[in-house]
């Protein structure tokens, strides 16, 4: 199947309208995924198994409808610790176009296979994500090619909110939905999708939370990375689009940022296996592990499960 890219797409301003644009713009190419309603401690809990996603994560909605808009670039470069790679390459492959895909030399092998089986050039960094994205930016700069950032640019947000779009449509009755947050891209899409009518939670780990420092200082500053969640989670500085969103939001009401521990994900990501056969990477277990510590507030929650690249194995 090949992915009809336009010459040319107008810029659109970025709100609601530009999430319901970019969920027509990737329908015919990504999965609507499904939803599951639970109850959990006697609690009712939307999952939206995002996980289930082409190369299985919500990142290819974003990648795409970046690929899809503008004009179309002889070559696309991108940086990325794993699942946004994996999206853009996707993106790629089905506009035919050349793809390199900078990667920290942590990226997991798992990630890293997949990318390199859609047909991507891997570029392995020395460093953190951070290192691979100043790598990847210099490189698309030499060449010419087009940079397509894991997380701030205006596309790339609201195709992630395209995710929050169909959880409401498939489940009217949620008021509060709970993402894990890396640079904000899915949290930005997010409220941009449903504020002010629900509530968006961005978790993040306690000490992998670049957004929540973010908010804390009223901008974006450098935070560390150290996070069983890392491979999926790692950005040290939140994206400046996503802030400016995710602090409105906040300032109006409809954002609560919280943190939980690594020991809190890997036991939700272990439960999440236990008792539904849901096998996700540590950075979708995130927002379940806020919903069991009682962060995540309202009468319907969703959480949104949104990655499954990952080498653990159940044990």
């Amino acid at each position: 199947m090949t992915l009809s890219v336009p010459s040319s797409t107008p810029v659109q301003p970025l709100d609601s309208s530009a999430v319901r644009e970019a969920a027509e713009r990737i329908r015919p190419y990504a999965r609507r995924t499904p939803i599951m309603r639970v109850v959990v401690d006697g609690k009712p809990l939307v999952l939206k198994l995002e996980y289930l996603q082409l190369t299985g994560s919500f990142k290819l909605r974003g990648a795409l409808n970046a690929v899809l808009s503008g004009d179309r670039p002889s070559q696309v470069i991108t940086a990325s610790g794993g699942n946004h790679g994996l999206g853009v390459a996707m993106g790629a492959r089905l506009s035919e176009l050349p793809v390199a895909v900078y990667v920290p030399a942590t990226v997991p092998e798992g990630k890293a296979r997949r990318i390199e089986a859609l047909g991507a050039q891997l570029v392995r960094v020395d460093g953190v994500y951070a290192d691979a994205a100043r790598a990847a930016q210099a490189a698309a700069a030499e060449s010419g090619a087009r940079y397509v950032p894991a997380f701030d640019d205006s596309e790339v947000v609201a195709g992630q909110g395209t995710v929050a779009w169909e959880l409401v449509q498939d489940a009217p009755e949620v008021d509060v939905i709970a993402v894990a947050t890396g640079g904000g891209g899915l949290a930005a899409g997010t409220a941009l999708a449903v504020a002010p009518n629900l509530t968006t939670i961005s978790v993040e780990p306690q000490h992998c939370c670049s957004m929540h420092r973010a908010l804390e200082a009223g901008e974006p500053v450098d935070a560390e990375v150290n996070s069983v969640a890392a491979s999926g989670l790692g950005a040290s500085r939140a994206g400046e689009l996503p802030f400016a969103i995710l602090s409105e939001a906040a300032r109006a009401g409809s954002l609560r940022s919280v943190l939980v521990s690594d020991a809190q994900i890997l036991a939700a990501r272990d439960r999440l296996w236990e008792e539904f056969r849901i096998a996700v990477e540590p950075a979708a277990a995130t927002p379940f592990a806020a919903w069991e510590a009682g962060l995540v507030p309202g009468s319907h929650p969703a959480i949104v499960l949104c990655g499954a690249n990952t080498d653990w194995l159940p044990a």
